[in-house]
Order: structure tokens, then sequence, then C-alpha cells
């Protein structure tokens, strides 16, 4: 593609960082993973985070952490990373899906309040593109209902709710660091909590299940190989230098595609909150409710036809095959996310995308229309 839907923001000193630990020979289990985390807790204002291999893991041990019954319910929306909901299933937990804000694209919390039961045990709101959901008013609800609070972080480090930022108002948040989320360690997650207690269960949940104070192949509990290494650390080191530097680059890139695709009423912008600062993930339109799925999926085609890297962004969670046969999901049971989803575009979006780029992507995309 001659303009990508994305591309990771590498620069000579993240090589060069990455270099050095893989000239002193200690790959795994050594100094920079420890550093990196600090470096993220710090950057957060939080006691403890917790590099893991990937977001998905994060979100697998944060349930892990909380020690869920088998069938306990966990709260969250279909319209998002298949990640968010898997992460139940993979501890014998169910996903609880709810219909979504059909503006801010976010959990609708007034239809959590409808999908309490005895069984609902925690509450997962995903930043959806980088938005924070209603942080103040989950908060309330979970302190009222008594649920846990795992907050889905992974697309929005940097964000802001009310001045304070995302990652800070669960028991347990978790990050991601894709190469398309806006800092990168290749692969890799962090989980972020402000428990010790949880902290260190996931400590030795990520590595075999060893407590730090056991000795080698001596296991406590059963545990996953969930580590992340220090080359990957290192990288995280160096990007967090400048973290806020490529936020501001992201913040420019969807500033111009705003100004030039706003007054298009064949678009539909995701609303952005006046109480929350965004940390562009992905840049995201909607095509206006006359036109269908059929029409989007072709402008997708006729897009990647001239050379403009794009995609759907998301498919309804409750839709996909798993979830149909297992829990018998069908069109129609959350409209608003169905609604959304059917006509959401992702643009090319990174950090060095030029503003002749935006041009030439909105050009194409307005012709198409």
């Amino acid at each position: 593609m001659r303009i990508p839907l994305s591309r990771p923001d590498i620069n000579d000193q993240d090589i060069a960082a990455v270099v050095e630990v893989m000239r002193s020979g200690q790959l795994s289990l050594g100094p920079k993973v420890p550093e990196f985390e600090k470096a993220i807790a710090d950057y957060l204002g939080m006691p403890y985070a917790v590099a893991v291999a990937n977001g998905t893991a994060a979100l697998q041990l944060a349930l892990l952490a909380l020690e869920l019954e088998p069938g306990a319910e966990v709260i969250t929306t279909p319209f998002s990373f298949v990640a968010s909901a898997n992460c139940a299933l993979m501890v014998g937990a169910i996903p609880v899906f709810v219909d979504i804000d059909p503006e801010t694209w976010n959990i609708d919390v007034s239809a959590i309040h409808r999908a309490l039961t005895e069984r609902t045990r925690a509450v997962l709101p995903v930043h959806v593109f980088g938005q924070p959901a209603r942080m103040d008013a989950i908060q309330e609800l979970a302190f009222d209902e008594g649920l846990y609070i795992v907050e889905d972080a992974c697309e929005a480090i940097g964000a802001t709710f009310q001045h304070k930022k995302v990652g800070t108002f669960g028991e347990i948040s978790t990050l991601a660091f894709y190469p398309n989320k806006q800092m990168t360690t290749g692969e890799g997650g962090m989980l972020v909590t402000a428990q010790e207690t949880i902290a260190e269960r996931v400590r030795s949940l990520r590595n075999q299940g060893r407590d730090q104070s056991s000795e080698w192949l001596a296991h406590a509990r059963l545990g996953y190989n969930y580590r992340l290494t220090d080359m990957q650390c290192a990288l995280g080191l160096s990007q967090m230098q400048r973290l806020e530097t490529m936020l501001n680059h992201r913040a420019q890139v969807a500033q111009w595609y705003r100004q030039r695709l706003r007054e298009d009423d064949r678009l539909v912008l995701q609303h952005i909150r006046p109480d929350v600062q965004m940390s562009w993930f992905v840049y995201v339109v909607r095509l206006a409710d006359r036109y269908t799925q059929t029409d989007r999926d072709r402008i997708i085609l006729q897009l990647k036809a001239r050379g403009i890297d794009c995609n759907n962004y998301f498919a309804p969670l409750h839709l996909m095959p798993h979830y149909r046969e297992r829990f018998g999901y069908r069109p129609g049971d959350f409209p608003r996310c169905e609604h959304v989803a059917a006509r959401t575009l992702a643009l090319p979006f990174h950090n060095n995308l030029t503003e002749a780029e935006v041009d030439e992507v909105c050009r194409e995309l307005r012709q198409l229309l």
C-alpha cells in the first residue's frame, strides 16, 4: 500500500536500545523489565505495573488475579477487539454484552444497570479508539453493586477522563503495545494495579506460577509463560521518552482528518466528550445511515485498489461464530452496536502520516462516496 493503515514509529534511539540488550546477553528476566514496569507505573501515578506478553495476556491475568468463581459474569461491550470478551471465557467466566452509546461508541452505562444479575462480578469497560468510557458513572455503579472494575485501556495510553489518566480507575487496568498502538514494544502488554497482592499474584502467573521467593523450577500455582523480554522492554523504555511527542503527532493527524471531514454529511465522526482527552489509537469514521455495510465494504476494496489501506473497525463480537454458537446471539440483539459496526471505516493513521497523505485519503474517500 502506498499509504498504509498503520506504521510503528521506530527511530535510531529505539534500535540502539534493543541492540544494547542483545549485546549484553541478558535477553529475558533481566533489569529492563522492572525498569519498564516502573516507567509505566510512574507515568500513571500507580504503585504497581507488571509487564506481560501482550494485551490479551494482561486481560486474562487480570481476571485470574480476581479469582472469579466459574460462571461469574463480566459485563463488557460487543464493540471492541475480541480479547476483551475472550478473556472472560479463558478463566471460566461469562462475558455479558450490553449495547453502546451511538455517539461515543463506548459502552452504555445505563445498559450495564439492566444487565446486572446475582452472578455479576465485574465490569470491563473498553476505551474505544482511545476515548475514555464514562468512568465516573461506572465507578459509582461498581461501588454500589460491589463489583470489580477491570479497565481495558489497551487502546488509550495517555488519555484522560476528567483530568485523570485512564488506567487508574479500576482494581486492575491493562495496556497494550502492538505495533499499531500509540507506542510499541513489538508485542507486549502491561497490567496496572494499586494492590500489592494482585501485582504479586500476576508476577507469579506470568512466570509459570513461580513466586518471587521461589527457587528455580519451584512452582507455587498453575501459571503461564506470559513474560515480556528485556529487548521489548528496552524498546518500551525508549518509546516512553517520546510518548507525549508521539501522542501530539497523532492528535495533529486526527485534527487534519476532522477539519476535512466534519462538514461532510455523508460521514458521522465519533463524538468526543468534553470531559475527556483522547489518546488517538486509530481514526475511524462512520458512513451515514443511508449507506449499508455492502457500501462500506465496497469502499474499502476500492480504497485499497488505489493504494490506500483501510479496514472495518470493529465487527460486533456477539455475531462472531463462536459467540453465536455458544450463546445463541443473533442479529438485532445489540442494534446500536450493529448499526455503527456495519458502517465504520478505519482510515490510514500513524504518527508520521503527512498532511498531503491525509488530503489524498480524504479526496479519494469523498470521490468514492
